[in-house]
């Protein structure tokens, strides 16, 4: 089979639009027609990241929509014609996938970030030369893909596949923290730093769950602008040295929740000093640094916790997300830009200059 795909060969190399010949399906695995792919922060980590740590060439994007169009025979969840939204894979045999905490698998690594769990790749560019595959069970910055069954969610026929894409991954993190992760409760308090994607995700969750008051943290009018729209209550910006102080100016006696995306250390201490002293802090954002914090501040009863996927079972969390999105109380899609697939280097400088939230390419066949 023949596919047109967006291949990254160097950390610091532009993504370059090539032919690949992919490979029949596996048993345990489908051919999708992509036809609309989000962009996430993740597909873009090579450019931050250290060199050696860098794996390719690779077709990177993980959060592809598209359409079913051959199955491997031990298939059973869709058939030929199905619309498929993909996201992340997991083994389905370790002790945290046996307690549906999907997003934390042994494995993920190995399932999601080189190849098949087994190393190989679907994809073999026009000189014979391999092409990882299988980011995230999926590498749908392709117009075709091979996929793992367990990285698929049906949705409905008439879903617009363009608009769904970004549930794959970073809405439903944004959204998952407040509603799996931390549990947000109605009167509760949550700062949220970064509004971005999972940033406003998080935010128009908080608002409709009725959390109060909802901080916003960004270093960009604009962007503080949107989380006010979605229902932010107060916004901060400045130095992350003023970020406490302004915390617990806003709630008296510190924040019940706060959720960020940024993985600036800086910030992150801020926001779990200003906690109050039975507040819980979840971590998305990824990032470098150290946070530094005392005995004695991580003993009076604040909790941290890592958050992945927004703890979320995709084929469970994604059609809950739509039917909230369906009744309007979950206006998501308002965060998205489409482009062109061939455009796909241009949305990326729109996405990293801030220009633009979500952008979603659109495949020649979407």
């Amino acid at each position: 089979m023949q596919s047109l795909a967006a291949v990254l060969r160097s950390p610091s190399a532009a993504f370059t639009l090539e032919h690949m010949e992919v490979e029949a399906p596996r048993e345990d695995e489908v051919v999708v027609e992509i036809h609309a792919a989000g962009m996430c922060h993740t597909d873009l980590l090579p450019r931050e990241l250290p060199p050696e740590m860098f794996a390719g060439p690779i077709v990177r994007g993980h959060e592809g929509a598209g359409i079913v169009t051959e199955t491997g025979a031990a298939i059973t969840t869709v058939e030929r014609g199905d619309k498929v939204l993909l996201s992340f894979n997991s083994c389905g045999n370790c002790a945290a996938c046996a307690r549906q905490k999907l997003p934390y698998c042994f494995n993920f690594m190995q399932y999601n970030t080189g190849g098949r769990a087994d190393g190989t790749t679907a994809f073999t560019d026009s000189s014979g030369g391999a092409v990882q595959s299988h980011f995230f069970g999926q590498s749908s910055f392709s117009t075709l893909t091979v996929a793992a069954e367990r990285s698929l969610v049906k949705v409905p026929p008439d879903t617009d596949l363009s608009t769904a894409a970004p549930l794959a991954c970073g809405v439903q993190t944004g959204a998952g923290a407040v509603l799996n992760s931390l549990s947000v409760p109605a009167g509760a308090s949550l700062v949220v730093a970064g509004a971005g994607t999972l940033g406003l995700s998080a935010i128009m969750t908080a608002r409709m769950v009725g959390a109060d008051p909802i901080i916003a943290i960004d270093r960009h009018r604009g962007r503080l602008e949107l989380a006010e729209r979605f229902g932010a209550t107060h916004v901060l910006t400045g130095d992350p040295a003023e970020l406490t102080a302004g915390i617990l100016d806003i709630t008296g006696v510190g924040a019940d929740f706060a959720f960020d995306t940024t993985g600036n250390a800086d910030v992150v201490t801020a926001m779990y000093n200003g906690l109050n002293t039975i507040g819980t802090i979840g971590l998305s954002g990824v990032g470098v640094g150290t946070v530094e914090l005392s005995v004695f501040a991580m003993i009076t009863g604040r909790t941290i916790t890592g958050i992945m996927e927004g703890d979320s079972v995709p084929a469970e969390f994604i059609p809950r997300l739509m039917a909230h999105h369906r009744a309007g109380e979950f206006p998501y899609d308002e965060l998205i830009t489409t482009f062109a697939f061939e455009d796909i280097n241009e949305a990326e400088h729109a996405s990293t200059s801030g220009e633009v939230v979500k952008p979603v390419l659109v495949m020649p066949n979407g």
